[in-house]
């Protein structure tokens, strides 16, 4: 890695390197016709250096965390590389509610926050002045774009960023590779978000190790259209174009969730000759709905899918679709980003996640029911992945969080399933807990929404399992179906049956939906489909009744899941408990008020 020593090395290098070099385009909508806001490769180095100079104004030293909620704007990128040359950087998903807003700065210890000013397709600002009264460490707020404010605490970046110094970082800081220099929040649907810690060589490491996977070159250009707040887009279409001198196209500040930007996709890529991207599963999905229309794509040469499992129907209509080869690739958090994918040049394997990257250690091992170790898997034998390398994180800033992380001697247990055949290759079969265990047999949702997924009525699919008082759960598929397509679910039971070699992995019941639950970078939710098919299973058991009650079906720390049942008249209340006691998942039966 040339000596570089941090983040912060690795932007100053190429800003000196390349100065007048585009470093972002920042669509400002997603007209293809609309001017684009550009910056060079010596403006951003610039900002960096002079927003690190506000940080440590504002009392940042080397351990102190500057937390941000933002979309995707130039301005976050300083704020995201100036906050780790100053300090600690927390970036946050603004579209979390206001609780999990809090614990994670609290849990951070966060002294400064930085947000978008009042805006009003935002609640942004809202959440930044309740956060305000609520996290204690907090000292000051930065405020990016809108209507400056005359707010006790509260600093107009735009106003004062341009007195600092551009040139050199004032603090005087010389900045050591093992430093601290990010907390990534994971999850955040349930509980306190668990924070990564993530250095700056990890982070410079995993950065190196994607380049070698992608050959990103200074004559790539990135497209960026996952949220800032996320590892992926950090990594790949952030620090890994850095490196090399790419330029980074950002796709509005609100991304792929912006209203146009999908359907003008394909223009956008013509006009700025983007080379590659990144997307998950539903984006993919999304773009098979848009013809390419005449543009050209020709500059394209990698589409990288990662985040989650992607259905090999998909790929393959996407392929057809564009001639593009689109590469599936694995990675998390707690590995920094990316820690496989499949060859750029060689032979690749639809729906296996390819080789381990450079430098990255991972296997798949058996664990007993406490998550011990037990041994290697023989090959193609299915089992825990886990990684090991130098972009593995060395755990959670929260300690509790650690427990139960290492499957030993610094391999990390990732929590997902799969395998590795007899050339290397990865195939992911599930999370532990997403596997659909139906009377001791283990099968893979994966199956069922390749499957669904040939249908051509079919645009989205997820398959989950549904409890079943025999056989512990029986798979079951929510689908939604392309725009004015009327299929019925008869006939897509049918269609599974015929095209599911498994017999056991058929879904017993297929719920037609408008749409999947999302994440806030487009993963399908399954705790919600999992949560919504044990309210399904309880309202069937329970018909016979003839009751009004109030069902609810929520996530918890203890149990995992807990389906609360209430407005019971107190003479059925045993009855239900008798039928209720019959399924794994914990209830609570609440007699008529």
């Amino acid at each position: 890695m040339d000596g570089l020593q941090s983040t912060y090395d690795v932007i100053q290098r190429t800003a000196k390197n390349f100065p007048e070099k585009i470093a972002f385009h920042f669509l400002t909508q997603a007209d293809v016709t609309a001017p684009s806001r550009d910056i060079s490769y010596a403006e951003f180095g610039a900002k960096v250096t002079q927003t690190a100079n506000l940080f440590h104004d504002l009392g940042i030293g080397p351990k102190d965390v500057v937390s941000y909620l933002l979309p995707n704007l130039p301005e976050t990128h300083y704020v995201l590389w100036g906050a780790e040359a100053a300090g600690v950087v927390n970036p946050i998903n603004p579209l979390l509610d206001i609780e999990h807003i809090v614990a994670i700065m609290t849990a951070a210890r966060s002294k400064v926050l930085v947000t978008l000013g009042p805006n009003p397709q935002s609640d942004i600002w809202q959440k930044a002045m309740e956060v305000k009264h609520r996290v204690p460490t907090l000292t000051h707020i930065v405020q990016i774009m809108g209507p400056d404010q005359t707010i006790d605490d509260v600093i107009f970046y735009q106003d004062v960023i341009n007195s600092y110094n551009s040139e050199s970082l004032d603090s005087g800081r010389i900045i050591k590779r093992d430093d601290l220099c990010s907390l990534f929040h994971t999850g955040g649907t349930t509980g306190t978000p668990k924070l990564a810690k993530h250095t700056h060589f990890k982070e410079i490491a995993n950065a190196t190790m994607a380049s070698l996977n992608t050959n990103v070159s200074d004559e790539d250009v990135g497209l960026c259209g996952l949220p800032l707040f996320h590892i992926n887009a950090v990594m790949v279409t952030g620090l890994v174009c850095f490196l090399s001198g790419a330029t980074v196209v950002l796709a509005t500040a609100g991304g792929y969730r912006t209203e146009g930007l999908i359907a003008n996709f394909w223009k956008i890529i013509e006009r700025y000759r983007v080379t590659f991207f990144s997307g998950v599963p539903t984006i993919y999905a999304g773009l098979l709905q848009v013809p390419l229309d005449g543009a050209d794509v020709s500059t394209l040469r990698i589409a990288i899918c990662g985040a989650a499992p992607i259905a090999q129907e998909v790929i393959r209509k996407f392929e057809a679709a564009t001639g593009l080869a689109l590469i599936e690739g694995y990675g998390l958090t707690e590995g920094t980003c990316i820690s496989s994918c499949n060859p750029l040049h060689g032979e690749r394997r639809v729906g296996s996640i390819g080789f381990r990257s450079p430098y990255q250690e991972m296997k798949t091992v058996i664990l007993d029911k406490a998550g011990h170790y037990v041994r290697d898997c023989n090959t193609d034998e299915i089992g825990t992945v886990a990684l090991k390398g130098p972009n593995v994180f060395s755990g959670y800033l929260q300690a509790e969080n650690n427990a139960g992380i290492w499957v030993a001697d610094g391999w990390l247990n990732t929590g997902d399933v799969g395998r590795q055949d007899e050339q290397g290759y990865f195939w992911l079969t599930g999370r532990t807990k997403e596997l659909i265990i139906r009377g001791g047999h283990n099968i893979d949702p994966a199956v069922i929404e390749n499957a669904l997924s040939k249908h051509n009525d079919v645009a989205h699919v997820a398959a989950v399992g549904k409890p079943d008082s025999y056989a512990g759960e029986v798979p079951v598929a929510y689908v939604v179906l392309h725009p004015g397509a009327t299929c019925a679910v008869s006939e897509l039971i049918d269609f599974a049956k015929d095209h599911i070699a498994e017999r056991a992995a058929a879904p017993k019941e297929i719920y037609l939906i408008s749409a999947l639950p999302l994440t806030a970078v487009g993963k399908i939710f399954k705790p919600e489909l999992k949560r919504n098919v044990i309210k399904r299973t309880i309202l069937d058991l329970l018909a016979d009744f003839n009751l009004t009650l109030n069902i609810s079906v929520e996530a918890d720390k203890t149990y995992g899941t807990i389906a609360t049942i209430e407005n019971v008249p107190e003479d059925k209340i045993d009855s239900i408990r008798d039928i209720m006691d019959h399924y794994a998942f914990h209830t609570i039966i609440n007699k008529t008020k």
